[in-house]
């Protein structure tokens, strides 16, 4: 699992990134195109995605709760394998560390020995980033010579070295495992090893298309992007709160340490994968490979997460199944499934295009589906209310898109993303508002066509929506308008308000946002 990763890679058709052993993966794998994160920020999208239950059930829509005590004792994704005979291992950032996971990764409940944490990462927010004065500063752009850091490592390479060890000691055991593996890059700062910017020239680094924020979004969609703004190099900009903008050579060279961090990440996923050819365990090893949400790299005028824009709540997710996704070996004579691919010396990898599923999902859906493939059953559906129902799944499985070759548009497909601010205009807090802070709730939902985001009043209180308190709506046509730029919001609720909120309040928010989305295209469609 990968932290702070959009779909920026080889294999989902970026061609500037250069990710040659996720893209290996994927040409072994099902690659689920349009995969969606629950809430674009840490802890609660990893805690989503391993109960596999919505923010508005694990109520945890910032880092300072945990689910277990503030909602419901809900089993986790290494829990249930745990409970099934499984050792189950949890190696970097798996869960959000800290309140979130009740400051042991949820352990032991989830897992079966202590969380490692590398020892490098304390090193993450200090001064370790030499500037053109020679002194070190606590910087964005962070690319180091790895000798020189403490320990001559970086906290990605000791989680890829234990995990490794944990494999060669699983290989050795005949009890199946589970081992959780979380990368911290690309997530700022980008301290990485210096080499990998040779891959990315700052000459050809180029801006994104929508760069500007949009004329028509609405301010309480907007995330000024706090944490990037607190890095000394960032602050001797001077840039002004909170639409900025960067300048633009500055933008570049934030795009080219993106970029540079996800070929570093991908090498350790290389060095991982490659491990389970050696010791023989790739065929009997499911692999997924995801991430808690993505980033935005200047789209809107917009850095970071925090937002329900595709560029912040779009992931990648890809399974690898053996004998499903591709054929077994025969004994010794197949070759490795996985050779390590060193990116400074070897070409791009493609997947085929029957490998892909298009139709939308979501990251509730990894915990059901990964019990299916390892044989185990998928918890049952949630019901509306399952604040004490401690196994079930606000997701489904999508074990049958992996066994089964996509057979068209299933218009029916939504995911449903959401983000909570403390204000209608961006405040200092408006990325990461505590709990006690939330007063307008953003629920956001992704169809094949369309983009429809509602923002509406909420109470920390009670963690109640006032569904007539509308603060502002986004609707994006995506054929038209792929970047989610042109919102025809009011253009569409154009006398049509008293309906649609009557439909708001039909069974869950979900359903509810669906019947309204049907209604404005039929309106839009159809108009009278």
């Amino acid at each position: 699992m990968a932290d702070d990763l959009r779909p920026s890679l080889g294999c989902y058709g970026d061609a500037v990134v250069q990710s040659p052993n996720i893209d290996q993966l994927a040409s072994k794998s099902k690659v689920f195109l349009n995969a969606y994160a629950q809430q674009a920020v840490c802890a609660p999208s990893r805690t989503s995605m391993l109960t596999s239950r919505r923010p508005d059930t694990t109520r945890l829509y910032d880092f300072n709760s945990y689910w277990r005590v503030h909602s419901g004792n809900y089993t986790t994704l290494p829990q249930y394998f745990k409970s099934r005979g499984y050792v189950t291992m949890s190696v970097g950032k798996v869960f959000h560390p800290g309140i979130a996971s009740n400051h042991t990764d949820d352990y032991p409940l989830s897992w079966s020995i202590p969380a490692f944490h590398p020892a490098s990462f304390r090193f993450e927010k200090e001064k370790m980033c030499k500037g053109p004065d020679g002194q070190l500063h606590a910087n964005l752009l962070c690319a180091v010579n790895v000798a020189e850091q403490p320990g001559g490592t970086l906290p990605d390479m000791e989680s890829a070295d234990e995990a490794v060890r944990l494999l060669k000691k699983q290989a050795q055991s005949s009890q199946p495992f589970f081992l959780a593996v979380g990368f911290h890059k690309p997530h700022i700062p980008f301290r990485i090893p210096e080499e990998y910017l040779h891959l990315y020239p700052i000459e050809k680094m180029s801006l994104p298309v929508d760069h500007d924020v949009p004329e028509r979004l609405p301010p309480v969609a907007y995330n000024p992007w706090t944490d990037v703004r607190k890095r000394d190099d960032v602050q001797k900009l001077n840039i002004s709160f909170p639409y900025g903008p960067i300048p633009k050579d500055f933008q570049l060279r934030i795009r080219q340490h993106y970029f540079a961090a996800v070929s570093y990440m991908d090498a350790q996923v290389g060095r991982l994968l490659s491990a389970l050819d050696d010791l023989r365990l790739t065929e009997s090893t499911v692999v997924v490979f995801t991430s808690d949400h993505g980033w935005s790299l200047g789209e809107h005028g917009e850095w970071a997460k925090y937002s329900n824009f595709d560029v912040a709540t779009r992931v990648p997710l890809i399974f690898y199944v053996p004998g499903v996704t591709a054929p077994r070996k025969d004994g010794e004579f197949g070759g490795p499934t996985f050779p390590f691919v060193d990116v400074f010396s070897q070409s791009r990898l493609y997947v085929q295009a029957n490998a892909v599923v298009r139709n939308m999902v979501e990251l509730v859906d990894v915990f059901p589906t990964v019990a299916h493939v390892a044989g185990l059953s998928s918890p049952q559906d949630c019901p509306v209310v399952s604040f004490q129902v401690e196994l079930c799944t606000e997701g489904e499985s999508r074990a049958h898109m992996i066994r089964h070759k996509e057979h068209g548009e299933d218009e029916e497909a939504i995911a449903f993303s959401q983000y909570p601010r403390p204000a209608d205009t961006p405040q200092m807090n408006s990325d990461l508002p505590d709990l006690k802070d939330i007063r307008i709730m953003g629920y956001s939902l992704r169809s094949w066509d369309y983009r429809y985001t509602l923002w509406l009043g909420f109470d920390p209180k009670t963690f109640q929506v006032n569904l007539t308190d509308v603060h502002a709506g986004e609707l994006y046509m995506l054929a038209d308008d792929p970047g989610e730029d042109r919102n025809i919001y009011k253009d569409a609720m154009d006398g049509v308000l008293l309906k649609m909120t009557s439909l708001l309040s039909t069974g869950s928010m979900q359903k509810g946002m669906k019947l309204q989305l049907l209604h404005l295209t039929a309106e839009r469609q159809n108009p009278k």
